[in-house]
């Protein structure tokens, strides 16, 4: 059962585990560049949960301000769209969440997490050298990362591994009987 919150809790402050941070230590990736109208990109991290859960709300930081942030989950084994929402007033530098109707996730189960941009962060290994997927970051184990080009909305087909680009997450809830 997934512990449920009224309307204010949800709309004020989601609750989960966010896997980002973890991610990014354990792939040692650190933040190299800031791009600001560098071009439209769709991109992501392909990822599995452990146990079964549901996706609470989405975390979205970029490097200028934004009126709205396509962010797309995705089934990453049949690559079709399970929800699409909008960030709106995303302002520079600073984190925005937004709390969503909870997505549930079966464990085992290949997902990802994109959204649309022309501004980002990008972080890389000092080393400049590439990483070895998978990392796991709590209950969640992201895969990979992947971008496509253009404001469309279209599966990434293009991974890397010697980069991270975006600031994107979500707050991951395990569901408990």
């Amino acid at each position: 059962m997934l512990i449920a919150c009224n309307d204010d809790e949800k709309s004020t402050k989601p609750r989960g585990y966010d896997p980002l941070d973890d991610y990014l230590e354990a792939a040692g990736f650190t933040p190299q560049d800031t791009l600001v109208d560098a071009g439209d990109y769709e991109f992501g991290i392909t990822f599995r949960v452990a146990a079964p859960g549901a996706i609470s709300a989405v975390v979205v930081k970029l490097p200028d301000n934004e009126t709205n942030i396509r962010v797309t989950i995705w089934d990453a084994e049949t690559e079709t769209v399970l929800r699409s929402e909008t960030v709106s007033s995303v302002e520079a530098h600073k984190t925005k969440t937004k709390a969503i109707d909870p997505l549930v996730l079966v464990a085992d189960h290949d997902y990802m997490i994109t959204f649309n941009a022309d501004d980002w962060y990008d972080f890389e290994r000092e080393d400049g050298g590439s990483v070895v997927y998978p990392f796991t970051a709590g209950g969640v184990s992201v895969l990979g990362y992947s971008y496509a080009t253009g404001a469309a909305q279209t599966f990434p087909d293009s991974p890397q591994d010697n980069y991270y680009a975006g600031n994107l997450s979500f707050l991951f809830r395990v569901i408990h009987d």
